[in-house]
């Protein structure tokens, strides 16, 4: 009488181990591929930074009564794009402004389109409808309108895509923040240009 066929117990773990060692060996090379075309395309594009200035800004309509404040605010925006190879969209930007880190004014930039190497001109015009500030807030406020001007921060929050090419990534977030932002209430002193710093 035939034995019957014994199983090939000990081989087993070999070959999965083998198997296993396979995939991890293709699984690493695909990630160094991925790492030196990302890392290639990053050398030829050289992104930067977009950069942006408030060259000039003003207050109107001032008015403080009871802790709430109404003001409208001008604000002139200059964004540079200094990619040569990178053109953005920007589909939703946000401008807001601060005194004391409360929130007091907001605006809505239209979306745009800045091509590589450009500078964009943006004018906002944040609006105060009965901000409500701190009783601390309310205090500064009365002290800096009697020395003439008021030290604000203002932020730009915006979704954008990056092309390159024929290629567009997907939206990612921009902010900007600008400070200290001197506006005078007297139109006869002149702004001081505010140098920003925006990350994505």
């Amino acid at each position: 009488m035939a034995n019957p066929p014994r199983s090939n117990t000990n081989t087993d773990p070999a070959r999965r181990l083998r198997l296993i060692k396979c995939i991890g060996i293709v699984i690493l090379a695909f990630i160094v591929l991925v790492g030196i075309a990302v890392l290639a395309a990053w050398l030829v594009i050289r992104p930067r930074r977009l950069v942006y200035t408030i060259e000039d800004g003003s207050v109107h309509e001032y008015g403080l009564h009871y802790k709430h404040l109404n003001a409208s605010f001008n604000f002139v925006f200059r964004a540079y794009n200094p990619n040569h190879k990178v053109s953005v969209y920007y589909d939703f930007m946000q401008v807001s402004v601060f005194y004391d880190d409360e929130p007091i004014a907001f605006d809505i930039v239209e979306p745009f389109y800045q091509p590589r190497h450009n500078v964009t001109r943006l004018e906002v015009k944040p609006v105060a409808r009965s901000a409500p500030l701190l009783e601390s807030a309310t205090k500064d406020l009365r002290l800096e309108r009697t020395a003439g001007e008021m030290e604000l921060t203002v932020k730009v929050k915006a979704r954008i895509r990056i092309k390159v090419g024929s290629w567009k990534s997907s939206e990612r977030i921009l902010r900007v923040t600008c400070y200290p932002v001197d506006v005078h209430f007297s139109s006869t002193k002149s702004f001081v240009r505010t140098k920003c710093v925006s990350h994505v």
